[in-house]
């Protein structure tokens, strides 16, 4: 139905944005009913980042960190204001322009939501519940508005019913902020498995390691500690709502090119033999001198000795783990069985795994970067092969095997740093994992390489401390290098490459003033 009534123009806009906030009030309440993940805002997020190419990855790591997901959500609801209002400027001239307008959005919600890898018919009940929500308000909002005088027999249009408007318009917000409340309560009720992560008792090694020895940590102020904090740990994945898997009823299942398949409870894990191990992950996605690399002591259950219970063929190359949001990993068996601490972590520096970290149990394979190794919330491993399966990060450009690159990083001075002359300290840490770093040297203007005092590491699993100690800081711009050498003799290239499709390579250079 048309109307020739004359609308402010804060008329249209305030309908449409308030029948968006209805809509998404009451499909996060139907959210809390279902699961988080299945929140339409969330469904579309996962979806954007599954249908990114890699280019668009590296960029959002890159220039956001790990607000990636923080800036694309904000995006998204950015986007459905704006096209909200333009809704609601519509229905004001035909409401069924605005009705067609609002269940488009509830068609790509649905399609978002029913395409996740881990998807079931319920996924779709938020987005239809919010899609309803918001038509029925959007037609009691344009029915309230053009509650005011008839049109003039002139044909000129009459106000509208601005009070009616308004004070409809609160309702509807109203019903937003009351289901927005109850959905996130719903939400955070199941914390359930808060409890239990809070009240589980971590098993012992079978054999502890040592504490961590104290020419580890060298204790410079602003040079990363041996130890990463949980808090601190660095988070790369593509989670946009961090899956709530209770220890009571998950499973890990091994099959595909296996004897015997098998399926584990985390009870079950818990009573196999536990491994004490210090390992430092690394992202793919970490550019020469970047953040995402960290060392934690994580305990869990040894995978070689799961994977050997369940008999893995001969022809078999390939793990392909699942995690409980779908996301899918491929892992090199022959790393795995090959005597390194490869675990189905459950505790993360003397506590159980956070959340943000793979809780209840995660995959930690030293020496290859998470993308190839590092499956949190893993509830599946599928024994195969690389030339039958892809992982999630293959057919989108990466490489499908990515044993991590012997790199070193400046922590001091920092970058562009202001630097007083005089006696100044040069730190940071290497890391080629499984493989270990023998040396590490820093040169300052292209000048001779000096060798780099190094901390002690426990394991060739662990990155490693160095230091130059006695630097006598002239005035003037300065460039500082540095390049390590692992165990086996190579020394890092010069040459500059990106992180994809298997990481980056260069030397990290900081610039500073000395005055």
């Amino acid at each position: 139905m048309e109307s020739n009534r004359r609308a402010p123009g804060w008329a249209g806009p305030l309908i449409g944005l308030v029948s968006c906030a209805a809509a998404l009030g009451v499909s996060l309440a139907a959210a809390g009913l279902v699961r988080a993940s299945a929140f339409p805002v969330v469904a579309v997020g996962d979806a954007a980042v599954d249908l990114a190419p890699a280019g668009a990855k590296e960029f959002a790591i890159r220039v956001f960190g790990e607000n990636d997901k923080n800036v694309l959500v904000a995006g998204i609801l950015v986007v459905l204001a704006a096209i909200a209002a333009a809704i609601g400027t519509l229905a004001l001239r035909d409401l069924r322009y605005g009705t067609a307008g609002l269940a488009a959005f509830g068609v790509v919600g649905v399609s978002a939501a029913l395409t996740r890898p881990d998807a079931g018919v319920l996924d779709a009940v938020p987005t239809l519940a919010g899609m309803v929500a918001g038509i029925v308000t959007l037609r009691l909002l344009t029915g309230r508005a053009l509650r005011g005088p008839a049109p003039t027999t002139s044909g000129e249009g009459a106000a509208i019913d601005r009070r009616g408007l308004l004070i409809g318009a609160a309702g509807g917000l109203a019903l937003a902020g009351v289901s927005g409340v109850i959905g996130q309560a719903l939400t955070s009720g199941r914390s359930a498995v808060s409890a239990a992560r809070a009240s589980l008792r971590l098993p012992g090694p079978a054999t502890p390691l040592p504490p961590i020895p104290a020419g580890a940590d060298l204790r410079i102020k602003g040079l990363s500690p041996f130890v990463t904090p949980n808090a601190d740990f660095y988070r790369v994945d593509t989670a946009l709502v961090l899956p709530q898997v209770d220890p009571r009823s998950w499973t890990l299942r091994i099959h595909g090119m296996v004897d015997r398949p098998v399926e584990l409870t985390f009870a079950d894990l818990l009573k196999r033999p536990v491994v004490e191990a210090d390992v430092t992950l690394c992202c793919v996605s970490n550019d020469v001198g970047g953040p995402y690399v960290g060392n934690a002591r994580w305990l869990g259950a040894d995978l070689a000795g799961v994977l050997r219970d369940a008999g893995v063929h001969r022809d078999a190359d390939m793990l392909l783990s699942t995690s409980a949001d779908g996301w899918t990993c491929g892992t090199p068996v022959d790393v795995v069985l090959d005597g390194r601490d490869a675990l189905l972590a459950f505790a993360m520096n003397g506590e159980a795994l956070p959340f943000a970290h793979g809780f209840p149990v995660r995959q930690v394979v030293p020496g290859l970067y998470g993308y190839v190794s590092a499956t949190k919330w893993v509830t599946d491993i599928k024994v195969t092969r690389f030339d039958r399966d892809e992982a999630y990060w293959t057919p989108r450009g990466w490489a499908p095997k990515g044993p991590v690159k012997t790199e070193s990083r400046i922590d001091l001075p920092r970058d562009g740093a202001d630097l007083p002359a005089g006696r100044t300290v040069i730190a940071g840490v290497a890391w080629a994992q499984h493989k270990g770093i023998d040396a590490v040297e820093v040169r300052i203007d292209r000048g001779p390489w000096r060798q780099a005092r190094l901390a002690q590491a426990p394991t060739a699993d662990t990155w490693r401390q160095w230091v130059v100690d006695d630097w006598d800081a002239t005035p003037g711009e300065h460039t500082i290098e540095v390049r390590a050498t692992d165990a086996t003799g190579y020394t890092q290239t010069a040459e500059r490459a990106p992180v994809g499709p298997d990481g980056a390579t260069g030397w990290h250079t900081v610039d500073v003033r000395v005055t």
